[in-house]
């Protein structure tokens, strides 16, 4: 609700200038520097390999869930909005503006909606909420997610609309396979460790 707000009060070009006018702190900008790569797509194949090996039924659905997902992002990054620049492009080309850039990021210029990054976050961290009963742990999750997605407008990879999209799309499919998966009975045989038969 926070991030549609602002999206409908601001133009994407004053939002953007709002947050990175906040880059430039060292612990900050590190920190996003490094939890920006929970949504990178060779973590996320860790992070669903090491569900897998805790919980077979889990690591199916979570997995299933970042696939459909990242294939969507692509596809509507591609072919439905490609000519959607990232916020690099368009300060320098078109604003005049420079922005304040967050040391050793490789900043992208174009395909930038939706964020994929917030997508695969998105899918998993919230498939992953969604399997558990603790209520602070499903928070923390959430809460992990965003931290994630919001990491791509700090580091000027993205628009806050994109990445707003994207953890939509996260979350559809999260809540989409969770009917069509995770809930199944047929699925409860695979609910254990895949090194041993114990139930989790």
């Amino acid at each position: 609700m926070v991030a549609f707000s602002c999206i409908l009060s601001n133009t994407k070009t004053n939002l953007h200038l709002l947050i990175n006018a906040h880059v430039g702190n060292p612990i900050v900008d590190r920190f996003f520097y490094y939890i920006t790569y929970l949504g990178d797509g060779n973590v996320a194949i860790v992070i669903l390999l090491m569900i897998l090996f805790y919980n077979i039924r889990i690591g199916i659905y979570c997995t299933a869930s970042f696939i459909v997902a990242s294939l969507s992002s692509v596809g509507l990054k591609h072919f439905f909005f490609d000519d959607v620049n990232r916020p690099l492009y368009i300060f320098t080309y078109f604003e005049h503006i420079q922005l304040k850039l967050v040391p050793g990021v490789q900043i992208y210029i174009h395909n930038s909606f939706p964020s994929g990054h917030a997508t695969q976050a998105f899918a998993i961290l919230m498939s992953l909420a969604f399997c558990l009963n603790n209520q602070k742990l499903k928070l923390s999750l959430f809460l992990l997610a965003t931290l994630t997605a919001f990491s791509r407008v700090y580091l000027s990879q993205h628009w806050l609309q994109d990445v707003t999209a994207g953890s939509l799309v996260g979350i559809a499919f999260s809540v989409l396979f969770y009917f069509l998966i995770f809930s199944r009975p047929q699925l409860m045989k695979f609910n254990k460790a895949i090194l041993n038969s114990k139930k989790l």
